[in-house]
């Protein structure tokens, strides 16, 4: 770095080397800065980066001049110098410059010599010259410089990424940036908020979103959020000028009129505006057509009217000692809370964006004052309704409704209030640790280390601005309020409240937290209609199952049953509970309440159900081993949980917890996993649920985990929990397993106990539903001859009317396996019954049990086999099946099977004689029939095909005493019907004559 020359106060030029790295040579540029009362207000730079920061080199050349200042060589204005010299040397001077820079310069002196040699130039009408390095007068507008072109090309750039690659980040920075230089006072923020809008509002997805109806992103959503709080900030400058506020208010008065702004609470059209601070909140719909537009623009609007002269406001912001006088006048009670100190009373909202105002703009201390009256004023309210309230109350809790007080939520309100109060009142606490930078192992940030700094002026200096921090966060995220209209606005309220309690857990609760968040605890339960932790709350009241958790986690260290009592206040979900009465819940079979349909308005239900779900499960987890709590948790969630799967996610959370890997179970807490499943059972018995099979098999783990009595119960009354079929083939099947039985280490009277349930429950479900728990019954009962023979009773008396053939052959073979041949022939001629398969069914599934049930009968002998052909005559019309069957029985001699007592003659049967007669006619008759069904439809691609079929059928004619003469006439029967055939006849008779 060399050449640098300085003028004071004025301009700093000089030369940057940047060194040779392994892929760029060295480089030099050339940099000037122009600055005026320690703002920097323009740069010039030969690298020719541009960014809306500095490129590195200016910022290399100001650090230089801040840090070695000896080593710059400082120099007069020029005007100065210039006045030291005679008339030779500035003509010396003035070619020399020319020459060193002929190609720029040279233009301009003539052009400026023209006007000085002219009488009459505009030039020469103004006294003096100007001076660059002289600086601008003390009255002039100073602030720093902003590349604009730079600001409009690179938040453009980011819009076009869609919130991808991490432009949300970069556009968020930016915004930071403006309120950095609102901070600084630098006038430039305003300039630069206006140029970030403009870009915004020239987005073209807007149009798009706009025609197709859609909504933005949630992303995209976020940003015109906090770009409408900072124009808020803007607006509220307490120093600004009349006229800068008039410009900015057509300018955005400009944007909001444009049909494509977007609105305030969501998207285009497709939700209902919000209701913002008058509306009352009657009849939605009807509202939403009277109400006007509101914009993200619309609150900075209504933010200009605002000022900040009166005098109260003034004092407040301006002063720690303000008190109320000793002697008040006519009205000044409204200024002052009973202890005297100053009340603010404006609308929460709003005074909270004056806070956010204050500290944008550099004033900490006075944000922090008028943050402090706000919450004097909060306290004095919430007092003030809870001692209404006391008096309504007892009509309130008859009626067993109340409205809300507030017009506006707190939480998820566009101006973020409760937030912004939070932030100003912890800022002030924070303990600035060298390593705040630092970041834990995680890479997170490390969570902010807090003190008790107490209230400046406070009358007994018992006040902490980190007590008032907790205090008012809790005031808020306790407040009732009405869940508000659309899907944005809704989700809205989940992130913030989320965010709000990240920010309290990193509180460490000392002794003044923990009184300071018992006191508001125990105010919002006693609370009428401005807490949403109340005894009665509005129906729409947007549920505290987050607050809850964070307050139940919070609190049970210190005091376990107020813990406990907000906890289980707070499970309820009044939208979705019927005003029907919902049953006794002490028995909470019939507890289960009638859910009303879904309800449409509320777009973040499942959300909510969720969160009402990690409440339960973070008070049944504390409550492990207290049967009493266990007991009131578990009959809060049969009362106000109404989904199936979240009560099932329950009864898994707390059987997990129940069974540690290596220590023994809590049975407290695995009775209450139990319960929680029997209800899941009973809410989706008659309902269909994807789940149901996981579900059924947990619940016998569950109850086998809790031993003997309880496997007992649910076989008993399975009806009530199970469908047939799940009782068989899932509960009595894993019941009596050997896995089981070891397990429980029953002894033989237990083991006898829960087999003869078991066999019980088998053959009513078989009575109940024989097709499809027939064979498992059969199975849970091959132990006890009884329960054997009623089962198969169950299932020949189910044969004839119930059941398909299917199912009998499968049962039949079971028999057969088992050592009951006799039985399974009864079933499979039962079976046989049911059976039709038409001439071309060759290949249908059944064929193997007719097989089977041929082979059957032909191993039991010859009055079997006499039986069972008329039956499969009069089923089976498929030649090449009854072929089969034919050449089978003719191979050997039936009666092999050799049942006791009866002699097998061990000849082979005669086809000529009954039963195979029989079975060989219907065998020639189906060939006969299938030959003319196949030839009206025969292509020529299938005439070989055919042609072996016809030599299969030889071989079953030639079977029969007078086949071949049979067949004979069968061939010139087919020569003179089909005849036009002459390609396929003439095949027939090469091979056939």
């Amino acid at each position: 770095m060399f050449s640098l020359s300085f003028y004071p106060g004025f301009h700093l030029s000089g030369t940057v080397t940047e060194p040779a790295t392994q892929s760029e040579p060295e480089t030099t540029h050339k940099v000037a800065i122009s600055f005026d009362r320690c703002k920097i207000t323009s740069v010039t730079c030969g690298c020719g980066n541009r960014d809306i920061f500095y490129c590195a080199h200016v910022v290399a050349l100001s650090l230089y001049r801040i840090r070695k200042p000896e080593q710059v060589k400082l120099r007069l204005p020029i005007s100065e110098t210039l006045f030291q010299m005679n008339r030779d040397q500035l003509q010396k001077l003035v070619q020399y410059l020319i020459t060193a820079h002929h190609t720029e310069v040279l233009p301009t002196a003539q052009k400026l010599a023209d006007e000085i040699l002219s009488s009459n130039s505009e030039i020469n009408q103004v006294h003096g010259a100007p001076d660059p390095t002289a600086g601008a007068s003390i009255d002039d507008e100073n602030c720093w410089h902003l590349d604009e072109e730079q600001v409009r090309e690179q938040v453009k750039q980011f819009l076009s990424q869609g919130g991808y690659y991490g432009s949300g980040k970069q556009l968020n920075s930016m915004f930071a940036k403006v309120r950095e230089m609102l901070r600084m006072r630098d006038s430039n923020g305003a300039r630069m908020l206006t140029l970030i809008t403009e870009q915004f509002m020239a987005d073209p997805r807007l149009s798009l979103w706009r025609q197709q109806g859609t909504g933005m992103t949630d992303k995209c959503r976020q940003l015109w959020d906090e770009l409408g709080a900072l124009w808020v900030c803007i607006v509220l400058n307490p120093h600004c000028k009349s006229e800068e506020k008039s410009g900015w208010l057509r300018q955005l008065k400009k944007w909001g009129d444009m049909d494509i702004c977007p609105l305030e609470d969501g998207n285009y059209g497709s939700e209902l505006p919000n209701i913002t601070n008058a509306l009352p909140q009657s009849n939605l719909a009807q509202d939403s057509l009277a109400r006007p537009r509101r914009t993200v623009f619309t609150r900075a609007m209504e933010a200009c009217d605002l000022h900040w002269q009166d005098s109260h406001l003034q004092r407040i912001i301006s002063s720690d000692f303000y008190m109320s006088p000793a002697y008040q006048r006519e009205g000044e009670s409204l200024l002052f809370n009973p202890q005297g100190l100053p009340l603010w009373l404006d609308h929460v909202p709003t005074a909270c964006a004056r806070v956010d105002a204050l500290r944008s703009h550099g004033y900490p201390r006075e944000a922090l004052r008028l943050a402090v009256a706000i919450i004097n004023t909060l306290r004095l309210q919430q007092q003030r309704q809870l001692d209404i309230y006391k008096h309504q109350k007892k009509e309130l809790l008859q009626r067993g409704m109340t409205n809300t007080t507030n017009l506006e939520g707190w939480v998820g309100h566009p101006l973020d209030p409760i937030g912004c109060l939070f932030a100003t009142l912890t800022e002030t606490c924070r303990v600035e640790d060298d390593n705040t930078m630092d970041t834990g192992d995680s890479g997170e940030p490390k969570p902010p280390v807090y003190q008790h700094v107490p209230v400046w002026g406070c009358p007994d200096g018992g006040e902490s601005y980190l007590a008032l921090a907790l205090e008012v966060a809790l005031m808020g995220m306790g407040q009732q309020r009405l869940m508000p209209e659309g899907l944005y606005a809704q989700d809205k309220v989940c992130r913030n409240e989320e965010q709000i309690v990240a920010k309290l857990q990193e509180m460490v609760l000392d002794d003044v937290l923990v009184q300071t968040l018992r006191k508001q605890a125990i105010l919002l339960l006693e609370g009428g209609p401005f807490s949403g932790l109340g005894e009665v709350i509005h129906r729409e009241s947007v549920p505290m199952h987050t607050f809850a958790k964070y307050l139940f986690t919070a609190l049970l260290p210190h005091d376990t049953d107020l813990a406990y009592k907000l906890g289980l206040r707070a499970m309820r979900l009044p939208v979705l509970e019927s005003t029907a009465p919902s049953g006794d819940v002490g028995h909470p079979h019939h507890g289960i309440s009638i859910v009303p349909s879904r309800y449409p308005r509320w777009f973040t239900l499942g959300h909510l159900e969720s969160q009402q779900c990690e409440l339960a499960s973070t008070m049944l987890t504390a409550a492990k081993g207290d049967m009493l709590r266990l007991r009131t948790v578990l009959e809060a969630i049969q009362k106000h949980i109404h989904s199936s799967s979240l009560i099932f996610k329950l009864a898994q959370d707390a059987f997990k917890i129940a069974t540690p890997a290596d220590n023994p179970p809590d049975i407290t807490l695995l009775n209450v996993a139990l319960e929680l499943g029997l209800q899941v059972m009973r809410m989706t018995l008659s309902t269909l649920n994807w789940r149901r099979r996981e579900m059924v098999r947990w619940l016998v783990t569950c109850a086998t985990e809790v031993g003997l009595r309880a496997l007992v119960s649910i076989l008993q009354s399975w009806y009530t929990l199970f469908t047939p079929t799940e009782a068989t083939s899932i509960v009595a099947a894993t019941v009596m397993s050997h896995n089981t039985i070891l397990r429980l280490s029953l002894d033989y009277p237990q083991r006898e106990e829960l087999a003869s349930c078991a066999r019980t429950l088998a053959l009513q479900c078989a009575m109940k539903d024989p097709q499809n728990c027939a064979l498992s019954a059969l199975t849970l009962c091959e132990k006890d001859h009884i329960a054997f023979e009623t089962a198969y009773q169950i299932v020949i008396d189910a044969a004839s009317t119930g059941m398909t053939y299917s199912q009998l052959f499968t049962i039949a073979r079971y028999m057969e396996h088992r050592g009951y041949p006799l039985r399974a022939f009864k079933l499979a001629s039962l079976a046989m019954t049911h059976l039709n398969l038409a001439y071309n069914q060759d290949t249908h599934p059944a064929i193997n049990d007719v097989l089977w049930a041929c082979a059957l009968s032909h191993s039991l002998g010859k009055n079997e086999l006499a039986a069972i052909i008329p039956l499969v005559v009069k089923s089976v019309h498929c030649a090449t099946v009854l072929s089969d069957i034919l050449r089978r029985c003719t191979m050997t001699a039936p009666g092999l099977a050799g049942i006791p007592g009866r002699r097998n003659s061990g000849k082979l049967m005669s086809t000529d004689k009954a039963p195979l007669r029989q079975l060989l006619d219907a065998t020639i008759s189906a060939y006969i029939n299938t030959t003319h069904s196949r030839l009206t439809h025969i292509s020529p691609r299938h005439y070989g095909e055919f042609i072996e079929f016809l030599s299969k059928a030889r071989e079953t004619f030639l079977l029969a005493q007078d086949g071949h003469i049979q067949f004979a006439q069968f061939i010139d029967n087919l020569k003179q019907i089909y005849k036009g055939k002459k390609k396929l006849m003439m095949l027939v008779r090469e091979r056939f004559g």
